[in-house]
């Protein structure tokens, strides 16, 4: 004798497989349920993964916030550093000039290249207190010595540079001085610097590989004619609570005084903000997925209420309650969202396990590049299980299709004996 509940087990016998039309809703009906569930974590997974890497990455290369002054240059930037040091917000400061550059290299032989990326002086001493950029080397050494140059692989690629190389650097202003001479018909010459490339970078991020170039924050104060001053652009800083930087932002505002203007990676960083949006929204918007598939379970327990409807009353004569025939049929349900459920997750987590496989596959299969590293930054494609999001959308999913299936259930369990056997 089993010991399950009668309920349940005359579900159960509902549910065997049948060559009928009623056995191929069903099916159709657990497909569904599967494919909207494994939808839903594989998008969820990678917008998951894309916000933790991108963010990862970033805060490698980039600070968690910037301070700057409102006029645009940054003089005596020690008082201002040793400001912001103090602040308990703030994990580590370091300064920064940051300008678009133009770079030649001095090939041995062929012509040489051109390319303007954005240079970014530092300190190298205190660069390891805000970005991973020390570690991040993939050739040569973090170090900047006089006319020393960092650059990116992907701009070392594309230039044809190598460790020991040498460029030429024009900055804006010396390109505007030799502009201005040429209209006052002088022939002024202007010698651009030459420096060393003395390491390449892998920030893990395309845009940061190809478009920045690294040199010490005396170099790159003299390239924008800020040395005399003693001026930076401003200060790069690591917050102690990444995640909290319009607190942290607000804060610095208000010890700094109304001439400082800080902003955070969610400002200069969009990004980041838009793909953790995105990933809310999509949540939702994929949620109707399974709102569809819940309809099929609508369907396939009303036609089993007309199939079924001799059963019920005879169950009802017998004495069985609206309860117990309401349970008869959200059992049937729910038999047949957690096999949906379990199905979708089980098929989820393999493709989350298996994306880049079958991304490489067809590549093969297509020639056709899917997921562009010089479009989306990333080398392959970024995922994350997180528990929460999973137990979010499977929970959600059988309440979803448990709802769908209390409409007919709850007409199945009210049917009058009387009218369900008169045209037996």
């Amino acid at each position: 004798m089993s010991r399950l509940p009668f309920e349940l087990l005359l579900a159960l016998r509902y549910l065997r497989p049948k060559r009928s039309f009623v056995s191929v809703i069903t099916l159709i009906s657990v497909l569904g349920v599967t494919l909207g569930v494994a939808v839903l974590i594989i998008v969820i997974s990678v917008m998951s993964g894309f916000d933790r890497d991108l963010r990862e990455r970033v805060f490698g290369f980039n600070a968690h916030a910037r301070v700057l002054l409102r006029d645009g240059v940054m003089t005596g930037w020690q008082d201002w550093l040793a400001r912001v040091e103090k602040h308990p917000v703030v994990a580590g400061a370091t300064p920064y000039v940051l300008g678009q550059v133009l770079v030649e290299t001095q090939p041995v032989h062929g012509q040489p290249r051109v390319y303007a990326p954005v240079i970014r002086g530092c300190l190298p001493e205190r660069e390891a207190q805000v970005t991973a950029l020390p570690r991040s080397m993939a050739e040569g050494r973090f170090e900047l010595g006089p006319r020393d140059l960092l650059v990116g692989t992907v701009f070392a690629e594309n230039m044809g540079l190598r460790v020991g190389d040498r460029v030429t650097v024009y900055s804006w202003q010396e390109l505007r001085r030799l502009k201005e001479s040429h209209e006052r018909g002088q022939a002024e010459a202007i010698l651009p610097e030459d420096f060393t490339v003395r390491g390449i970078f892998d920030a893990g991020y395309y845009e940061f590989n190809a478009n920045v170039v690294v040199a010490r924050l005396e170099d790159a104060q003299e390239l924008f004619d800020l040395a005399d001053q003693d001026a930076v652009h401003g200060l790069l800083v690591a917050l102690r609570d990444p995640l909290q930087p319009q607190g942290a932002a607000r804060a610095l505002r208000e010890a700094l005084g109304p001439e400082a203007l800080v902003t955070t990676w969610m400002e200069d960083s969009p990004l980041m903000l838009a793909v953790l949006v995105e990933k809310n929204v999509m949540l939702y918007i994929l949620f109707f997925i399974v709102v569809v598939a819940a309809f099929g379970i609508t369907c396939t327990l009303i036609t089993f209420v007309v199939m079924k409807t001799r059963e019920i009353g005879v169950l009802k004569a017998l004495g069985a309650t609206n309860r117990q025939v309401l349970w008869v049929f959200l059992g049937q349900s729910l038999i047949v969202s957690v096999g949906g459920v379990l199905g979708g997750m089980t098929l989820g987590l393999t493709a989350i396990a298996h994306r880049n496989e079958f991304l490489a596959f067809l590549r093969r299969l297509t020639g056709f590049e899917l997921f562009p590293a010089s479009i989306y930054g990333f080398d392959q494609l970024p995922a994350l299980v997180l528990p929460q999001d999973v137990a979010i959308i499977c929970g959600g999913s059988l309440l979803i299709c448990l709802l769908a299936a209390a409409f007919p259930a709850r007409h199945a369990s009210r049917l009058n004996p009387v009218e369900a056997l008169r045209h037996e």
